[in-house]
C-alpha cells in the first residue's frame, strides 16, 4: 500500500513501527458549533483510511482529541476564542458549549456511517498532561516564559518548515494572516504552550499551573493526548490540509523535543472542500452543515458517495447540481444491485479476480475514485450474481455507503408499490398483471426463455411491456 506523505511529500510505501499494528491519530474539531460538509470530508476520508488500514489485515488503534478549550484565531493571543465567542452567542457555558456541539458532531458521524476511533480525548480531561508536557519542554531548554506566558523557541530546531520551503520571512507575525507582533516572543514563529496573560480575561476555564493560572494553548493538546494515549511512536497523523501548517507543524516541533526521538512516520492531509465562492467556514455563519443537506432533502451516505467519487488529495468543488447528480448515480447502483439474483454461493476464484481491481485502486494511495469505479465493474464482471453481492458486501466493510440496506429498502418500497398497484387492479387487468409479474420472476431466474414465452403471450393479447428502471410498465396496443 503506498499513501502520499506530506513530510516526504512523495507516495511512500506505508510502514508502521510495529509490524502489523497501525497507532492513528486524528486532528477532533473545536467545538464550538456545527461541523461543517467541508470538515466532514476530512473525517469521511478518515475514515475510509482507517477502514482500509483493517481491512488490510492491521490491527488499528485510533486518538481523536475533542478541542473544548485553548483554540484562539491565531497563536499571538489575536481575534477571537472560538469556545468563548460561541458561548456568549448562545448564552451558555463553554462546557455547555462544548457538550452540545460535540453530540452534534458524533451524531453527524453516525449518520455518515464514520466509526468512532477507539479513544476521544476532549483537551479539558488533560491539563495535568500539558503541564507536564511544557515542565519538560522548558527543563530541555526548547520554551521560554515571557510575559507571563510559556513559549516554545523554534530558534533551537534545525528544520521547522517540516511540510513547506517556506523563510522566516514570508510569514506574518505568529504564523497566521492578520497577527499583530508579540513583544514576548524572541522569535516571530514562537507559539504559545501556555497562556496566563492573555486578552480574554473573561475566559472561563483556567487552571493553576507551575507559571501562574490560566490554560494551554491550542498545538500542545494534539501531542499530549497522542503520547498519552498512543505511546511515543505515532505511525499516522490525520488532518485538513489547512491544518498542516502551522498546527502540525507545531505539533512535530514539541512533540520531538518533548521526546527527544522522531515521533510520526506519516502525515495524510484531505484538502479542502470549496463552493463556487471558496473555502468553506463555520464562522461566516453561512455553514453548509449536514442538517441542511437533510433539510433539503438529501441521505447523508449519498454525501459520503459524492466525497468518494473524487480523491482526497484533490480541491473538491461542492454544488446542489453535484450533489444532485450522486443522488441519481447512487440511485441506479441501488436499482442495479437489487436486480441481482443470488442464488448459490459465491465462486472463491472469481471473488478473489474481481477483488484484485478495488485493491489495486485502494493500494494506490486511497484511490477511492478508482474504488467507487471497481463496484460498477464488480457488477459488469461475468460472474455470478452470488458473487456480485459477495463483493459488494466486502467492499462495503471500507466504503461503508449504506448500500445493502438501501437495496433493501429499495426492495421493500417495490413490494408496497406492487401491493398498491395490485389492490388497484381490475378484474379485467388481473391476468395481464399476474403474466407481468411471472415474467419478471422469469427473467431474475435468468429463466429468458419462459420470460420471452411470456413477452409474446401478452403480445398476442394485445399488450406491450417495457421495462423501465422503476420495474416493468404495460400498455395496450
Amino acid at each position: 500500500m503506498k499513501l502520499y506523505n506530506s513530510l516526504t511529500r512523495t507516495k511512500d510505501e506505508f510502514q508502521t513501527h510495529v509490524p502489523g499494528k497501525v497507532s492513528m491519530y486524528t486532528c477532533g474539531p473545536t467545538v464550538y458549533h456545527f461541523a461543517h460538509i467541508g470538515n466532514l470530508r476530512s473525517y469521511i476520508m478518515e475514515d475510509v483510511l482507517e477502514k482500509y488500514l483493517a481491512y488490510s489485515g492491521y490491527d488499528v488503534t485510533r486518538t481523536m482529541n475533542i478541542t473544548d478549550v485553548g483554540h484562539l484565531t491565531s497563536d499571538g493571543d489575536t481575534g477571537d476564542d472560538k469556545m468563548i465567542k460561541s458561548a456568549q452567542r448562545e448564552h451558555k457555558s463553554v462546557m455547555e458549549i462544548a457538550r452540545f456541539y460535540t453530540d452534534a458532531f458524533f451524531s453527524d458521524c453516525e449518520k455518515l456511517n464514520i466509526k468512532k476511533p477507539e479513544y476521544v480525548v476532549p483537551a479539558t480531561d488533560c491539563i495535568a498532561d500539558f503541564i507536564n508536557m511544557v515542565a519538560k519542554l522548558l527543563e530541555e531548554g526548547y520554551a521560554y516564559e515571557a510575559g507571563g506566558n510559556v513559549y516554545f523557541d523554534t530558534s533551537k530546531l534545525e528544520n521547522y518548515y517540516v511540510f513547506n520551503k517556506h523563510d522566516a520571512d514570508d510569514l506574518e507575525e505568529g504564523v497566521r494572516e492578520g497577527v499583530g507582533v508579540d513583544s514576548n516572543k524572541k522569535t516571530k514563529t514562537d507559539f504559545v504552550l501556555w497562556f496566563t496573560k492573555s486578552k480574554f480575561e473573561d475566559q472561563e476555564l483556567k487552571w493553576d499551573s507551575p507559571w501562574g493560572y490560566g490554560y494551554p494553548g491550542w498545538h500542545i493538546e494534539c501531542s499530549a493526548i497522542s503520547v498519552k494515549t498512543l505511546g511515543e511512536y505515532l505511525d499516522i497523523h490525520c488532518g485538513g490540509i489547512d491544518n498542516a501548517f502551522p498546527h502540525h507543524t507545531n505539533e512535530i516541533a514539541q512533540s520531538e523535543a518533548y521526546l527527544g526521538h522522531s515521533w510520526c512516520k506519516h502525515w495524510f492531509h484531505v484538502l479542502h472542500l470549496n463552493t463556487a465562492n471558496g473555502k468553506m467556514s463555520k464562522s461566516s455563519g453561512k455553514a453548509l452543515t449536514l442538517s441542511l443537506l437533510e433539510e433539503n432533502g438529501y441521505d447523508p451516505l449519498v454525501y459520503r458517495f459524492f466525497c468518494l467519487q473524487s480523491h482526497y488529495r484533490k480541491n473538491l468543488v461542492f454544488s446542489w447540481e453535484g450533489l444532485d447528480n450522486a443522488v441519481i448515480a447512487y440511485n441506479k447502483l441501488v436499482a442495479k444491485i437489487a436486480s441481482l439474483n443470488p442464488v448459490g454461493e459465491a465462486d472463491e476464484n472469481d471473488f478473489n479476480a474481481v477483488k484484485a481491481g478495488f485493491v489495486s485502486a485502494m493500494d494506490n494511495d486511497l484511490n477511492t475514485s478508482l474504488a467507487i469505479t471497481a463496484v460498477y465493474d464488480a457488477l459488469k464482471a461475468k460472474v455470478s450474481d452470488a458473487t456480485k453481492i459477495a463483493l459488494i458486501k466486502d467492499y462495503e466493510k471500507v466504503l461503508s455507503l449504506g448500500l445493502i440496506n438501501a437495496v433493501e429498502k429499495y426492495r421493500e418500497n417495490l413490494k408496497k408499490q406492487a401491493e398498491a398497484e395490485a389492490a388497484s387492479v381490475s378484474d379485467e387487468d388481473r391476468p395481464i398483471v399476474e403474466l407481468v409479474n411471472k415474467r419478471t420472476e422469469a427473467k431474475k431466474a435468468k429463466n429468458f426463455a419462459l420470460a420471452d414465452s411470456i413477452r409474446d403471450q401478452l403480445k398476442d393479447m394485445g399488450i406491450v411491456v417495457e421495462d423501465t428502471p422503476q420495474g416493468p410498465k404495460w400498455k395496450r396496443i
